[in-house]
């Protein structure tokens, strides 16, 4: 099998999420390395050309357009400019409010809204009845392959405005408020424990199963920011999802 063939099958079975970028092995994400190898070889065999349309202007990589759907996918891409680039994902009953982007690489499971101007970054992976509330970001990851992305468990809530970067792995039912950015370089205060959650031994931040997390800052402890009450900003953990929580956020299946 050729280069070009070896990445078109790779790209096919991507999008019909025969592969995936990253999934779990006994319980803990694992990185298919040699997927992201296969990508990033698409734009070294690709060729720029014109893709534009109408008024726009478009020029990318003739082996990497944007992904066409049919009503057969069962997709909903409502009008009015969103896109998605070949070799993402994207199961039967998805939802993408427009404007809204998902990049190369990335998976997105059934009954998930993508609201608008959303981004979901290349290799992301994101699983069933998620909600990425609008202008809310998802980093993506095709360099160094090795390099775990950015995933969001079942039945995850992030609030408008939020950025989760890095690999940050935000485990199932968990909700993220409003503005929230997490990386692998901000630690999170658990308030229902006094601790701090930083980054494990491979370099990603978990956001626990159930999570609340809210905005919120620490002081700094010595030097002269500490003596003029400098804050740095600092996730915070409030609670636990309970009952009130998910009433408050629970997805409607009229929308679906």
């Amino acid at each position: 099998m050729t280069d070009i063939e070896k990445f078109n099958q790779t790209i096919a079975d991507l999008e019909s999420g025969k592969v995936r970028v990253a999934e779990k092995v006994n319980g803990e994400w694992k990185v298919n390395s040699w997927v992201k190898e296969v990508i990033l070889s698409g734009f070294r065999l690709g060729k720029m050309e014109d893709m534009s349309q109408g008024q726009f202007s478009f020029f990318d990589k003739h082996t990497i357009p944007t992904r066409r759907f049919t009503a057969e996918n069962g997709v909903r891409i409502v009008p009015g400019g969103s896109s998605v680039r070949t070799g993402a994902y994207l199961a039967p009953s998805v939802i993408m409010m427009p404007p809204a982007y998902v990049n190369i690489g990335a998976y997105v499971d059934e009954g998930t809204m993508i609201d608008s101007h959303a981004l979901v970054g290349s290799c992301a992976q994101v699983g069933k009845h998620v909600h990425l509330s609008a202008a809310s970001q998802l980093g993506g990851v095709l360099e160094p392959v090795g390099a775990l992305p950015v995933i969001i468990e079942d039945n995850v809530f992030i609030g408008g405005n939020c950025g989760i970067y890095e690999g940050t792995i935000v485990k199932e039912n968990a909700v993220i408020g409003t503005g929230v950015i997490i990386n692998a370089s901000t630690a999170i205060f658990d308030a229902t424990t006094g601790e701090y959650i930083r980054a494990n031994e491979n370099g990603q931040m978990v956001v626990p199963s159930g999570a609340v997390v809210v905005a919120g800052s620490r002081p700094i402890s010595k030097g002269p920011g500490a003596e003029q009450g400098v804050h740095l900003y600092c996730p915070v953990i409030v609670k636990y999802r309970d009952e009130k929580t998910s009433g408050s956020i629970t997805l409607e299946d009229m929308l679906r």
